[in-house]
């Protein structure tokens, strides 16, 4: 039912972490039955998307190549030659990936390993990554109840960063999950576990910055069926309800999943989350490979006809062109985060083109009325 919703959602996948990535590597994971032409038009974005950046794609956020790495690794594409762009060449610059906090190592490893791609050689970073380096960096990062935070551990650590957040902790295990034969990575893992246990509520779910909310549930789950830990192990079972239970509390039919039990948030981000969350699950319930060990990803051929590929309405009028990205990775403090707007994705393929603006240089206020003097400008 929402890989139904997730094809209707998102009809014509975006490079985003709204309505792009995750909608297509959910997709791609579940089994369900996608024209190929889907996934060949999202393919046709993304070569246009990295060739009008010129293969840079954000000169700090590195998640956005860990990002589309995954999502072409899931539909079979070869993320070395994207648009003549090798994506995973910047993920050999150490110091630019770990700028990101804990999210930085973590989905290289993750990108790197979905594919088990060779560590890339990058010939202008300051310090050559090695996947070695980034293990070390979640291993000395962990906190004393034995999780992590976005930038816990860190130079950047702030009064917040000491506690364990639970999202953080099972995208750390996630990326840790292959490497368990490794005993100070087994020792790490093992405390990382406990740590969980003792978050999970007596509801089985989990709550980050003091809300309950369905995408910490999926981190969980997805940690725990990359380690291959049974959903009903006794350790995250809590008044009989496991982390799955309590995820699927947040399922509305037809629409996917709810951030929060009231509707708040971004409810497309949580639906995207929920549904490659359901997908891991199912996953480790049919003995599949996981969600992130993708060698037996979809494979798809080919992309669609230029005329097809984003080309606009028949018959448009010349002065209509597309418009290519000037400012990459723009966004709005209202727009983001606790304050995810429904219509993120719009507003940032529009400001990242300079098409529209904000209010100010960090506030878009969506919600606001226009002004006639705003609508002649």
């Amino acid at each position: 039912d929402t890989a139904e919703y997730m094809y209707k959602a998102v009809p014509n996948p975006q490079v985003g972490s709204i309505g792009g990535e995750w909608a297509v590597i959910g997709l791609a994971r579940s089994g369900y039955e996608i024209p190929e032409e889907y996934y060949q038009k999202y393919y046709s974005t993304v070569e246009k998307y990295v060739k009008s950046l010129d293969g840079n794609l954000h000169d700090k956020k590195y998640t956005e190549y860990s990002r589309l790495i995954v999502a072409l690794t899931s539909i079979g594409k070869d993320p070395t030659d994207v648009a003549g762009y090798n994506l995973l060449t910047a993920l050999g610059d150490y110091d630019k990936t770990i700028w990101q906090g804990m999210n930085g190592p973590i989905w290289a490893l993750i990108a790197l390993d979905s594919g088990n791609y060779p560590m890339p050689q990058n010939p202008d970073a300051k310090t050559q990554a090695t996947r070695d380096m980034y293990i070390q960096r979640i291993l000395e990062c962990q906190l004393p109840d034995g999780g992590w935070s976005l930038f816990g551990g860190t130079a950047s650590a702030s009064s917040g960063d000491g506690v364990s957040d639970p999202d953080i902790t099972g995208m750390a295990l996630q990326a840790l999950a292959k490497y368990q034969d490794r005993a100070a990575v087994k020792k790490v893992t093992d405390e990382a576990l406990e740590c969980i246990s003792k978050m999970q509520d007596e509801k089985g779910g989990f709550s980050s910055w003091d809300t309950e909310n369905s995408e910490s549930c999926v981190q969980i789950i997805v940690a725990l069926a990359e380690l291959g830990i049974p959903l009903d192990d006794a350790r995250f079972v809590k008044n009989g309800n496991t982390a799955l239970d309590n995820l699927m509390t947040f399922y509305s039919k037809g629409k996917g999943f709810l951030h929060t039990k009231n509707g708040s948030g971004s409810n497309q981000m949580a639906a995207e989350q929920g549904f490659y969350g359901i997908v891991a699950a199912q996953r480790l319930r049919d003995g599949e490979s996981s969600l992130y060990r993708m060698s037996d990803s979809v494979k798809i051929e080919g992309t669609v006809p230029e005329s097809e590929a984003g080309s606009g309405l028949p018959e448009k009028n010349p002065a209509v062109a597309a418009r290519s990205i000037t400012s990459p990775g723009r966004t709005f403090d209202d727009i983001t985060g606790v304050n995810a707007h429904k219509n993120q994705v719009a507003i940032e393929s529009l400001a990242s083109r300079g098409i529209i603006n904000g209010k100010t240089e960090n506030t878009f206020e969506p919600e606001a009325t226009m002004t006639r003097a705003e609508f002649a400008t």
